[in-house]
């Protein structure tokens, strides 16, 4: 495969203003962004990019889960495209660059070969992923999870939010249900670009993270159920608190988190309590569990031990319980060649890498079942993410785009 020359970068300034025109839209309230899925928001975003798109001459088709795929076409018209990309929505409390660099990065690749007269033989697919981060509606990496097949169609557009509004309804009314059939693109490869979302590329002043596997995760949504009574004349072996017990499962996830490092991890994130008043004892409790390992069988161990936890605690303060699994994906480890391809170019352009394993969940991590995948990362500052915080510099944004061009392009063919 011809590879590009040392000599060729991206642009930096116009993918840095890029990130932070889109971060423009939705903007959070403390520097970040609140660019939910499937919100006004979210379309507003979706209809920025297109234009962008339009304007590098790209044609953009939308599948019926909403994920936009922007072409360049290649020289060849049988060639199987390579695929970049991310995605655009946030956290409620997210940064400007979660998803957004994997994106506009890609779209920074194909601005860069349009500048340079550069043609390809496979087509360049720039990609953004619907609902990757899951959390408006669970689980994450749903739109990536349908293409893969590892969810149905019928259960992504089912999904409720907290306010009962469902998927399916919601993606129609933003105008972003397209009429392709999920999964019927195929690929040569999948190239992700993304933050770190950990501190170790900035601890050790490194440039570049060549992605060779992804943890494993397990989302489990516990519901405690006790009995509301008043907080001042209900003696205390007489109470069935719902908040005390899931104030003790929360410590069990961190002890058996503890107990498998140095790899794995484990936190109580989002939490409800019920009446929320403050003189009632919580008679309902709703919250989830995530557990992360990069190996399976520490990971299925993790969710039984707390599993098993939760039964014992429940028991003793006379609750009852219910669990669900409302997330999930194994372990992954990428593709040698993808893995490869980003190594070489990071090498190639004098940066300094070194292999990662990705903490968090990505769309790479369902699309890696069904084509050739990694990802590159670069840091992030104090390893901060999911935080309106969140914060990146001009220099890490560009080595990693300067990476995920030369990879990309390698595999895409350049034709001389």
């Amino acid at each position: 495969m011809a590879a590009p020359g040392e000599n060729l970068r991206i642009n930096p300034d116009r993918l840095w203003d890029s990130l932070m025109e889109m971060a423009k839209i939705g903007p959070g309230i403390a520097g970040g962004n609140n660019r939910q899925t499937l919100t006004d928001e979210d379309g507003e975003g979706r209809h920025l990019f297109k234009r962008w798109c339009d304007a590098a001459g790209l044609v953009t088709g939308v599948d019926e889960m909403g994920t936009m795929f922007a072409r360049r076409e290649g020289t060849d018209p049988d060639a199987l495209p390579v695929y970049v990309g991310s995605h655009l929505d946030t956290q409620p409390t997210g940064g400007k660059y979660d998803g957004v660099l994997g994106v506009l990065g890609g779209l920074e690749i194909v601005r860069t070969l349009n500048d340079l007269g550069i043609r390809t033989k496979h087509p360049i697919v720039v990609t953004n992923w619907t609902n990757e981060e899951g959390a408006r509606f669970a689980p994450a990496m749903l739109a990536s999870g349908v293409f893969a097949g590892v969810l149905t169609q019928d259960y992504a557009y089912s999904r409720k939010d907290k306010a009962g509004k469902v998927f399916g309804e919601e993606l129609a009314r933003i105008g972003w249900k397209g009429d392709e059939k999920v999964g019927a693109r195929k690929m040569k490869a999948f190239f992700e670009l993304h933050i770190e979302q950990g501190p170790i590329l900035e601890d050790e002043g490194i440039d570049i993270g060549v992605v060779t596997h992804g943890q494993g995760l397990k989302w489990l949504e516990v519901r405690l159920t006790g009995k509301e009574a008043h907080t001042g004349s209900t003696p205390m072996p007489k109470r069935r608190n719902a908040g005390l017990g899931m104030a003790r499962v929360i410590e069990l996830v961190h002890e058996v988190a503890m107990d498998y490092q140095p790899d794995a991890v484990g936190a109580v994130g989002h939490m409800e309590a019920y009446p929320n008043s403050r003189n009632i004892i919580a008679g309902r409790t709703v919250f989830t569990v995530d557990i992360r390992s990069p190996d399976k069988a520490t990971l299925d161990e993790m969710d039984l031990r707390i599993r098993e936890g939760i039964s014992t605690i429940c028991e003793a303060l006379d609750i009852s319980f219910e669990i669900e699994q409302v997330g999930h994906f194994d372990p992954v480890t990428f593709d040698e060649g993808c893995v490869k391809a980003i190594r070489d170019a990071a090498t190639r352009l004098g940066y300094t890498h070194r292999n990662i394993v990705s903490g968090a969940g990505h769309d790479a991590c369902w699309i890696n079942r069904v084509a050739p995948t990694a990802m590159v990362m670069c840091p992030c500052v104090d390893g901060l993410s999911h935080n309106e915080a969140e914060e990146i510099s001009k220099e890490w944004a560009a080595a990693g785009a300067d990476v995920l061009f030369h990879a990309v392009v390698e595999t895409a063919e350049i034709v001389g």
